[in-house]
């Protein structure tokens, strides 16, 4: 099968929702389930890293193949299987506009294109997908490959928000851009504040915060005026947690209630993390999730304990 054969399942995030889970069967609580969360799979930042050159360096990325091939691998035997498999940003490395990006593009649709078709994917959009400095035309481009680049969608009676975190970081080449989608939240909000759902949450790719809301400002969160901005927003409509990627390394804290949640890398890691994504368990009363290296979730699937809190 070709890519463009392929190309459909990295296409359901459109009109601002994703097909994959009609809204209308969605809606209400139907008791606990579980999703996985990566971030930063990154096709060829490891040899960028390696030779220092982060900036015009990835000429191979054949560690993020494997290690990619490994966590849909991983996925793919779980049971019972995941309601969908979300990925927070930094597909590739290659910026917009830059060499090696469509041999990149099409290699990781290739290694996504075997995830369980039962088995939603949930593509986010992070600076390596649209430019630190978004365009409307980096914009589309991510939209025609994987999708829209923010969309909500309901799973079990629990709404989840996607975000593109880029648009907040810097929209100063696409401020019509960041308009419609800060109109767009806040009608999205308006439905969590109502308490229509179960739980809302939020995946975007820059985390608001990488430990706390007044943390200085640093290359890996939101600015302090954005991050608090939008904080006090989602804390006030009741979102229960953001789940991010981006740092390359776990970290993550609580602003009033609600848990940043900030996951390390399936690619290259800046730290002492392992390769791995993160099992998030969703229940009546809470969010539970629980960071696994890709060689634990294969050996040992999810857990017991994560199971029993799923049965209970």
């Amino acid at each position: 099968m070709s890519v463009a054969e392929e190309g459909t399942i990295f296409r359901r995030a459109r009109g601002r929702t994703l097909d994959a889970f009609p809204a209308e069967k969605e809606k209400e609580w139907k008791g606990p389930f579980y999703f996985i969360q990566g971030a930063d799979p990154q096709l060829g930042l490891m040899k960028a890293w390696s030779t220092g050159d982060c900036d015009s360096g990835g000429d191979e990325w054949g560690q993020e193949i494997r290690l990619t091939q490994q966590a849909v691998q991983a996925i793919n035997k779980l049971r019972p299987k995941p309601k969908f498999f979300v990925l927070c940003g930094d597909l590739i490395h290659a910026m917009p506009g830059t060499r090696w990006r469509k041999q990149q593009t099409e290699d990781l649709q290739r290694v996504l294109g075997a995830v369980d078709r039962e088995i939603p994917l949930v593509l986010v959009s992070g600076n390596h997908d649209v430019g630190n400095v978004p365009t409307a035309e980096t914009v589309e481009e991510f939209r025609r490959t994987w999708g829209d680049d923010y969309f909500s969608f309901w799973v079990g009676g629990v709404l989840f928000l996607v975000l593109n975190s880029q648009l907040l970081h810097d929209a100063s080449c696409c401020p019509a851009l960041k308009l419609a989608q800060d109109r767009w939240l806040e009608q999205q909000l308006g439905l969590a504040r109502q308490r229509r759902c179960q739980h809302a949450v939020v995946f975007q790719h820059i985390p608001l915060f990488l430990q706390s809301i007044d943390e200085d400002d640093d290359y890996f969160n939101l600015t302090r005026a954005v991050r608090q901005e939008l904080a006090d927003k989602l804390a006030g409509a009741g979102i229960k947690a953001v789940f991010s990627g981006h740092y390359h390394r776990n970290a993550g804290g609580t602003y009033q209630n609600v848990d940043m949640v900030v996951s390390s890398a399936i690619g290259c890691q800046l730290g002492r993390d392992t390769h791995g994504l993160r099992v998030v368990v969703v229940t009546a009363e809470k969010i539970v999730h629980r960071y696994c290296s890709l060689d634990e979730l294969t050996e040992k699937g999810i857990g017991d304990d994560l199971l029993e809190l799923m049965r209970g």
